[in-house]
């Protein structure tokens, strides 16, 4: 176990990250080559044989624990790999992290409490030991926690190091006394350049040697951090010469020279290729095994967590009996005209409007994919592909449920197929402003900049939608550029066909005096007192009921919209 301590702000993790093949996550060059026994390795053959541990835990909080390490395994372990030596994998680790006790304890979600940091850390690190690698690499892995919990996650981490003779490069900020001792080698460094790389024993006689003696009751991992730190140097020559004092030092010292004896002569030595059985490289889990587990992860989240899907829908029929009351039983009279149009604009702008409440759900997932993604596990398409599978049945639901009680209760069309119908729009409707959604917090992943850019976005539709101002008077400026890509005016079109086309409205009270009747608009039904729903939509502009090509554009844009999406996701990596 090899660990790299510096203060904040050092490089700690810029280190780690180029030596584990990451540097594409810096959009930074690297120079230089990082070999394994002595020979240069392809980005392939370190996903293989190597495995990384984020500073941040990326961890679904609906998960248990075992489910999070069966998922893992499900992942990440080849084709070959059988359904026993899977379980067998997994209960190892449990039992070697200390963590049967919490095996069926859930991670944890904002509402719901689960087990403690410490135990986060040790499901990380388990999970990414499923495929049972030769290299680990540990970003700060006790970041956050107590010296208890630091050291009880570093002493982890050594026995399965011994145990499975896996090599174990950390960085890691501030260890105490007995944490800093549980690692084997040091390397140290200062201004790019090496002050130390050698056994921890041997520490405090080296810098003893160079003239810098660690006091008798310090702790030396705190020592040398301060001594290498010049952030908060007041004699700035001062340092400068002790450090250039260390660099001298350890250039001259017996260690050094074993040290580059040592990768002379295993340059020479050439066996990374054979340690591992050929035809192995290129075997997965397989994109259907991937797709069934990212799928069923999903389905486990979005019903134990409230957040996901449980709010929307408590959200969406709060909705739906506060529409339905206050557009209570409207009766089919020319003064409610405008009642029921506006109506049908809130029902399908405001369910648009409410689909932000999906952004923190799926930022967690995007974190998840995206350390996932780096470990070479899949890509995009599949994330994307399963993110859309999993909300089909759930919006598909909402839209039933709020239909049901908003739209016989505000009157609407009394058929069976009118209802269906506007059930159909209000489907399509949350597809697209969930795709809208997923668009928007892939570019963004912060949750204020992406709450704050998909409600302006939702503005933006509601104004150009054709409710605002009827199609035919907007601005040609906003007609052209957003009305006719905006999936909102054509869920309002096609509600509006589905409520007025075969529908007629009375322009005069039943106990009006004699046959004199006064319609607000004009249709061959004035002469029976009544007015002809057309005559509405052509107020509008909408003269032609093309029903099944608006369902073709609404499809194309919620496909283009979640294919942006994968875009986006596939040229980020952070």
């Amino acid at each position: 176990m090899l660990t790299d301590p510096h203060s904040s702000g050092s490089g700690k993790s810029t280190l780690l990250v180029v030596l584990a093949h990451r540097a594409a996550l810096l959009e930074a060059s690297v120079k230089g080559t990082v070999h394994i026994n002595g020979s240069l390795a392809n980005q392939k053959t370190f996903r293989r044989i190597s495995a990384y541990v984020e500073q941040e835990d990326a961890l679904l909080g609906s998960l248990t624990v075992h489910e999070t390490l069966k998922f893992a395994a499900r992942i990440s372990l080849p084709k070959h790999v059988s359904k026993s030596e899977r379980i067998r994998r997994i209960d190892s680790l449990l039992t070697a992290f200390g963590l049967r006790d919490q095996t069926n304890e859930l991670i944890g979600t904002p509402i719901r409490k689960g087990i403690s940091g410490g135990q986060k850390r040790r499901v990380s690190v388990a999970a990414q030991l499923i495929t049972s690698p030769k290299l680990l690499f540990l970003d700060e892995p006790t970041s956050g926690l107590d010296s208890a919990a630091s050291f009880e996650v570093v002493s982890y981490v050594k026995d399965i190091a011994k145990k499975h003779k896996l090599i174990v490069i950390a960085s890691i900020h501030q260890p105490s006394t007995s944490t800093f001792a549980m690692f084997d080698k040091l390397l140290l460094l200062s201004r790019g350049s090496t002050a130390y790389s050698g056994p921890i024993s041997k520490v405090q006689p080296y810098f003893t040697s160079c003239g810098f003696p660690i006091p008798l009751y310090m702790n030396p991992a705190e020592f040398i951090i301060d001594f290498v730190n010049t952030d908060f140097a007041r004699e700035r020559n001062e340092v400068d010469q002790q450090l250039n004092m260390i660099h001298s030092c350890w250039n001259n010292s017996f260690l050094n020279k074993v040290a580059v004896d040592q990768l002379a002569d295993a340059i020479v030595y050439n066996p990374v290729d054979n340690v591992f059985k050929p035809g192995i490289e290129e075997q997965t889990a397989g994109v259907l095994a991937i797709s069934a587990a990212l799928v069923h992860r999903s389905f486990i989240k979005s019903y134990r967590d409230f957040i996901a899907y449980g709010i929307r829908i408590a959200m969406y029929m709060g909705l739906a009996v506060m529409m339905g009351t206050v557009w209570l039983r409207l009766s089919p009279t020319q003064d409610n005209i405008q009642s029921f149009i506006n109506a049908i604009f809130f029902g399908g702008a405001f369910m648009s409007f409410m689909a932000v409440a999906y952004i923190p759900s799926f930022l967690e997932d995007r974190a998840l994919f995206m350390k996932e993604r780096v470990n070479g596990l899949y890509g995009p398409s599949l994330f994307v592909i399963a993110n859309f599978i999993l909300g089909i049945p759930y919006l598909f639901l909402i839209a039933v449920s709020f239909s049901t009680v908003a739209y016989w209760l505000s009157n609407f069309q009394p058929t069976v197929q009118a209802f269906s119908t506007w059930v159909m729009w209000l489907f399509l409707d949350l597809l697209a402003a969930e795709s809208l959604v997923v668009l928007v917090s892939s570019f963004v992943p912060i949750f204020v900049v992406a709450l704050a850019a998909t409600a302006f976005a939702n503005g933006l539709w509601m104004c150009t939608g054709g409710f605002l101002v009827p199609p035919q008077t907007l601005n040609p400026f906003w007609r052209y550029t957003f009305h006719y890509i905006n999936y909102q005016s054509y869920v309002f079109q096609g509600m509006m066909f589905n409520e007025f086309s075969s529908r007629s409205f009375t322009c005069a009270p039943p106990n009006s005096p004699g046959n004199s009747c006064t319609c607000m608009y004009e249709s061959d039904l004035a002469d029976k007192c009544l007015v002809a729903g057309s005559a509405v939509l052509d107020n509008y502009g909408y003269k032609v009921d093309n029903t099944s090509k608006w369902v073709g554009i609404m499809l194309g844009i919620i496909f283009g919209y979640r294919t942006l999406g994968w875009l986006v996701l596939w040229l980020r990596r952070t």
